[in-house]
């Protein structure tokens, strides 16, 4: 089963990639809210939740990665 062990390494990876990105980005954000960045309310609140869905995408994807990768053993 190297296609799975793969598969898993793969999913692993893409979810530290989405984690590293979307904390980044979150950062980012923040920083940009604390400077008294002039943007519409709407902006914030669909930066969020972009942040908040990715994030959660990444949780799934690392748990089906771990998943991969026991079952490859």
């Amino acid at each position: 089963m190297k296609s799975d062990k793969r598969l898993g390494w793969l999913l692993v990876g893409v979810a530290i990639w989405n984690f590293f990105i979307w904390i980044t980005f979150a950062k980012n954000l923040s920083a940009a809210h604390s400077r008294g960045e002039e943007h519409p309310q709407g902006y914030w609140i669909a930066h969020t939740v972009l942040i908040v869905v990715d994030l959660i995408i990444g949780a799934v994807l690392g748990v089906v990665g771990a998943k991969r990768l026991r079952a490859g053993r």
